[in-house]
């Protein structure tokens, strides 16, 4: 890296940058990314351990978050272990900010250190941005709502889920989504767009974290970190944004990211490097979610049943028909089969996975024995139970089936119930406010 001057940095510089350098490497665990090496995991295990020993240390003597915590991987990113790393991590960081701040004083600047710092985040940013950005590109982080959705009240429905919807019904504001983030992935990559990149980047995951906090969704801490981050890349180009934006004066051009290589080596391996990240970050990004859409898009129903709503019209359990006012809990209402093989009845049985008022279920027809698999997750190696049917017409089905012991008989008939929601309506001219 070139350096023409002697620069001595302000005391609040050197402690924000020891502060974010120590947070930075606790949160992001970069010894970890080595783990699909083969053997290594063996040794990086040793520091997942101690960093789980260490937040549950702190957790059972000062931060009582909970009064246990250990990882938990359920999707969520805000449980409560999450939440005692967070603040583990911090208290880390100021206490070896203040060591560091004491044993190196003297020192007036961090220069090299800083140069590569920026980088890695930066590259991490962009990583982060390609991977969310093209998986919404194609409309697939949140796909369009199906029949079991469309099908349950609307007050049934947490935060999250109503939030999850409302994105994946428009397949254009989640395209224009993905394709902010995937600017700001490409801004970021190159050393004269870093400081427009990581303000879109501002923009962008301020308005996802904002997202995360007001319709607790459980990825609050991760993307107030992506939008720290962002933050701290600004900070280092503060001068000139504040000299143009705010003081409307002119500003150099920003060399901070400039390196010189007088090897050859090293500058074929800046370009390879540089051209492998492209290639498995943001290339292959695209790809996989390319094929995935595809996919999606391919799929159809899963024969012989058709995919739709069933109103179960006759319930008849041990030879007793159950009227369909009755409100039980094993009282099946309606079914629903999912052209991708899933499906739901609304009923709050346990037996079925239950999500907001209904029990989902994956199932598997078999035409040669005229029988139904019906299995709580597509993983599962045995079935809740197998189902008899018989189609007298593409609108009508019969199921027999037992139940924990229960002989069950249903009549359904295909609904003819229309959602205007499932139309994606868009009107350049309204007369009137629908």
């Amino acid at each position: 890296m070139e350096e023409t001057q002697i620069i001595t940095w302000p005391t609040w510089r050197k402690i924000t940058f020891r502060f974010f350098f120590i947070y930075f490497l606790l949160f992001t665990q970069p010894w970890t990314w080595l783990d699909s090496i083969p053997g290594v995991s063996y040794i990086t295990q040793y520091g997942s351990a101690l960093e789980t020993w260490v937040v549950q240390f702190f957790n059972r003597y000062l931060l009582h978050v909970k009064d246990e915590v250990a990882p938990v991987f359920n999707g969520s990113g805000d449980t409560s272990y999450s939440w005692a790393t967070l603040y583990t991590h911090l208290l880390l960081a100021f206490i070896g900010c203040m060591i560091w701040s004491i044993i190196d004083r003297k020192n007036i600047n961090y220069i090299k250190i800083d140069f590569w710092l920026r980088n890695i985040v930066r590259y991490y940013v962009s990583l982060v941005a390609f991977i969310y950005g093209t998986i919404k590109l194609f409309a697939l982080q949140m796909p369009f709502p199906n029949l079991s959705q469309l099908a349950t009240p609307l007050g049934d429905y947490l935060p999250m889920r109503f939030s999850w919807m409302f994105i994946g019904y428009s397949f254009s504001y989640q395209f224009f989504s993905g394709l902010m983030e995937t600017i700001v992935g490409i801004l970021l990559l190159n050393r004269k767009t870093v400081t427009l990149g990581a303000l879109m980047g501002m923009g962008v995951f301020a308005n996802v974290a904002m997202m995360n906090l007001s319709y607790d969704i459980p990825v609050k801490i991760y993307s107030i970190q992506l939008l720290a981050s962002c933050i701290f890349l600004v900070l280092n180009d503060s001068k000139r944004v504040i000299n143009f934006f705010l003081l409307n004066k002119a500003t150099e051009p920003d060399r901070s990211y400039d390196i010189v290589l007088n090897k050859k080596w090293q500058r074929i391996a800046r370009i390879v490097g540089k051209v492998a990240f492209i290639i498995l970050f943001a290339i292959m990004p695209f790809y996989n979610s390319w094929n995935r859409y595809k996919m999606v898009k391919s799929q159809a129903d899963v024969k012989p049943i058709k995919s739709g709503i069933y109103d179960i019209v006759t319930f008849v359990r041990n030879h007793d028909t159950i009227p369909s006012l009755v409100t039980d809990t094993l009282h099946w209402k309606d079914m629903i089969f999912d052209k991708n093989g899933m499906g739901s009845i609304n009923t709050t049985d346990t037996l079925f996975r239950q999500r907001y008022r209904r029990g989902y279920f994956y199932y598997q027809p078999d035409t040669t024995k005229q029988i139904i698999t019906i299995k709580k997750l597509p993983s599962d190696t045995a079935a809740l139970f197998t189902m008899k049917y018989e189609m007298p017409s593409e609108e009508t089905m019969r199921l027999w089936t037992v139940v924990r012991g229960d002989s069950l008989y249903l009549e359904l008939v295909r609904s003819k119930r229309h959602f205007q929601l499932a139309e994606r309506q868009f009107h350049w001219l309204s007369e009137e406010n629908r």
